[in-house]
């Protein structure tokens, strides 16, 4: 099997612990599967202008954490993302602004009311959360991992607009101890995950996060099933 081909999408700052830690969970998830792993970090303003073919190059896509130059670019991103069936993992920022593009495409918000609240992290360091998980999945995926996770945002959703996303377009696969979801998964998709929080900063060389290497493992098998239908 050739190497997996992963791009990241974001603004990459060398100086931002998240991202550092970005590479390294990619680098942990390839160590523990075995596998020939690269990855690419691609501002996302360059992928804007990109042509659709562009995104045939990489098996799995992972939107990093902010801050980004141009959020405008990201509904764009997240439009041609969706219509494929390849692996998709969001951490971070990137949980609201996807939010914001299903409200804004599916005419969720008519009177323009405030539905995700602000970042109710404050200050610059990393939050402690608890996650639990909600589906059979995600509690498999934390039996052997601890779901004490760490975090920089944190948002608060308007109720009625949860049902909404529940109802039609996700499904909630953990929360915090806040009972603020922290992880969701789209529906009808093989593999669309957004994280509030950053599994990439609590994974380590001798216990990689689960999360993060079940996103290698989909791109594995997503690229498997390429090629046995060439």
């Amino acid at each position: 099997m050739d190497g997996i081909k992963i791009a990241i999408i974001g603004d990459y700052n060398f100086t931002f612990n998240a991202h550092h830690a970005t590479n390294l969970a990619l680098d942990h998830a390839s160590v523990f599967l075995d596998v020939e792993l690269n990855y690419y970090w691609i501002r996302i303003q360059e992928i804007a202008q990109h042509r659709i073919g562009f995104f045939d190059k990489y098996d799995a896509f992972w939107i990093a954490p902010g801050p980004f130059i141009n959020s405008f670019y990201l509904n764009g991103i997240f439009s041609r993302l969706v219509s494929f069936n390849k692996p998709v993992i969001l951490t971070g920022e990137s949980f609201r602004f996807f939010l914001e593009y299903l409200i804004a495409k599916n005419n969720l918000n008519p009177g323009n009311e405030k539905l995700i609240s602000d970042n109710l992290v404050v200050g610059s360091y990393f939050e402690n959360i608890e996650v639990f998980p909600k589906t059979e999945g995600f509690k498999k995926l934390y039996d052997h991992f601890s779901n004490h996770e760490l975090s920089a945002v944190r948002y608060s959703l308007y109720p009625n607009l949860m049902l909404d996303l529940v109802r039609n377009f996700l499904d909630i696969e953990a929360v915090n101890q806040f009972d603020d979801v922290e992880a969701f998964s789209l529906k009808n998709h093989p593999f669309f995950v957004a994280l509030s929080y950053y599994p990439q900063v609590t994974s380590t060389r001798d216990l990689p996060h689960p999360v993060i290497y079940t996103f290698v493992k989909a791109a594995m098998s997503h690229q498997q099933l390429t090629h046995s239908l060439l």
